[in-house]
């Protein structure tokens, strides 16, 4: 596996590869990250991953600073799993220069649920998404199904950039209690990680209602969100959603989600379900 930290050594070592197999990462990488390399040599290759912590994503006051960088150990997962190049550029050189051109997604997308707690954060997402599939020029793109909303604004780029990339959505892995695994989780106290699961199964259960026959989904939702705020939570949201648009679920829905963040201390979790409509 070859290592490079310079737009001009990716760009060297990629020349006329067509078939490239892309996996972007913001590093401190997991048994998930590494399920989105394995699924990624199955669509194409050479794989490439990046890892980039973006400051463009994360507002003031969030965990840019602390965010982990883990860099060697990250390099060795990569390697036992099969990566055939790794892209980890400084900040100054994936921007040279102020980015004042940014990608700006819909703001049905960009401004609702977590972008609506989170201002500019997916601007800053679709913008260095875009930076990389520009460089990285993969025929394939994997990104995980735990960033839902994420998902959708990627797909919603590549269409309507015309962009000639199949974008392939893995699985959500989770440790054995449900909690979905994710680089912040290291950020839990020992009591926390306890109690942590808890996000996962008010999410199941309301799916869980909505395919029993219940519809009322704000109450369903509401009621999710007053247990976790009584044990502890402060909640950012908990919302029932059309799985393919993320607007308000309508008799045409053939799939639904319900989609969470909230906090435990300083830490922020977010999870989904996501589940076919009942008839």
């Amino acid at each position: 596996m070859q290592v490079f930290h310079t737009v001009a050594e990716l760009r060297t070592a990629l020349a006329g590869q067509a078939g490239t197999a892309f996996v972007p990462t913001m590093g401190n990488l997991h048994a998930g990250h590494v399920s989105l390399v394995e699924l990624a040599k199955r669509h194409g290759q050479p794989v490439v991953a990046s890892i980039f912590v973006n400051p463009l994503q994360f507002g003031a006051g969030e965990d840019f600073e602390r965010y982990p960088r883990t860099l060697d150990a990250d390099c060795e997962k990569l390697a036992a799993a099969g990566c055939d190049f790794v892209f980890a550029p400084g900040v100054a050189e994936l921007y040279p220069v102020p980015q004042t051109f940014t990608a700006q997604p819909p703001d049905s997308l960009a401004n609702d649920l977590c972008g609506a707690f989170r201002p500019g954060h997916f601007s800053g997402v679709a913008t260095v998404v875009l930076k990389l599939f520009n460089l990285v020029q993969p025929r394939v793109a994997v990104f995980g199904r735990k960033d839902f909303q994420q998902l959708l604004v990627i797909r919603e780029l590549v269409q309507q950039f015309n962009l000639p990339i199949e974008i392939v959505a893995g699985a959500t892995l989770r440790d054995a209690d449900g909690l979905a695994l994710s680089s912040r989780n290291a950020y839990l106290g020992a009591s926390e990680r306890i109690q942590a699961p808890a996000l996962q199964r008010e999410l199941a259960a309301v799916a869980a209602a909505v395919q029993a026959g219940e519809r009322d989904f704000e109450a369903l939702c509401a009621a999710a969100r007053r247990r976790l705020k009584m044990a502890g939570w402060r909640v950012d949201y908990v919302a029932l959603r059309d799985a393919a648009t993320l607007q308000a679920p309508s008799s045409a829905s053939a799939r639904l989600v319900v989609l969470g963040a909230a906090w435990l201390g300083s830490t922020r979790l977010i999870d989904n379900v996501d589940f076919s409509s009942p008839a």
